[in-house]
């Protein structure tokens, strides 16, 4: 079951690069038009829509972020949902390339407070009206919550991806071994595949949207 995670390889070629790369092409290439398929005009609509919900929580000085926040957002839309299909990979299951998309993006959002604001940054450690007591054990905790974020970020994302596909697998693999000797609970059990597939698109979409959200709400308090 856990070979699907697998990273793919061709004559000891890891394939993984190609499987980041190639939804890019699907996308429609920008043209001089003044009248556009509908292809693209979907496309835009999507891309604006997503701008807009990105950008919503932040101010003027964060909108510098939103060609990076989006188009990460379109990049792992896209490799989510194409890793729903059959015999394909989903590179976001992997949890070293979740962190590497994770952990940069974090330490910018981190080192941008600390360059234009660095009594505030490091002020969110220790709250206002805190125990003296309290402080030094109130510092590691803030500390320790700070640090862990891109660790979250990463985790979560391979663990929802993860789940999903297994279930999906478990699921189809139920249905096939009862079709021969238990035909109507193999129909009761491909209706809850039905289901759990349009359960995993939502997820798939949801978890893209979350973890550019967190990047973006951490920018905002830097800045």
């Amino acid at each position: 079951f856990f070979d699907q995670f697998s990273s793919p390889s061709l004559m000891g070629i890891p394939l993984i690069l190609i499987a980041t790369t190639f939804p890019a092409l699907l996308l429609p290439s920008p043209n001089n038009r003044w009248v556009t398929d509908r292809l693209s005009t979907l496309q835009l609509w999507i891309i604006n829509l997503i701008t807009k919900q990105l950008m919503t929580p932040l101010n003027k000085k964060g909108h510098k972020w939103a060609l990076i926040l989006t188009s990460l957002m379109v990049f792992l839309l896209l490799i989510n949902l194409l890793g729903l299909l059959p015999y394909t990979f989903t590179p976001t299951t992997q949890l070293s390339m979740n962190l590497a998309l994770a952990f940069p993006l974090w330490l910018a959002t981190l080192l941008t407070g600390l360059r234009n604001q660095p009594s505030i940054s490091l002020g969110h450690l220790l709250p206002e009206g805190t125990p003296t007591l309290l402080i030094p054990a109130l510092i590691l905790i803030e500390t320790t919550s700070l640090l862990i974020r891109p660790l979250a970020l990463g985790v979560r994302l391979t663990a929802n991806l993860t789940a999903g596909h297994l279930l999906i697998q478990l699921t189809s693999t139920a249905t096939t071994t009862l079709m021969s000797t238990m035909p109507v609970v193999s129909l009761l059990t491909l209706l809850v595949l039905f289901l759990l597939t349009i359960l995993e698109v939502a997820v798939a979409m949801i978890q893209a949207y979350v973890f550019v959200l967190l990047l973006s709400l951490y920018l905002q308090e830097n800045i």
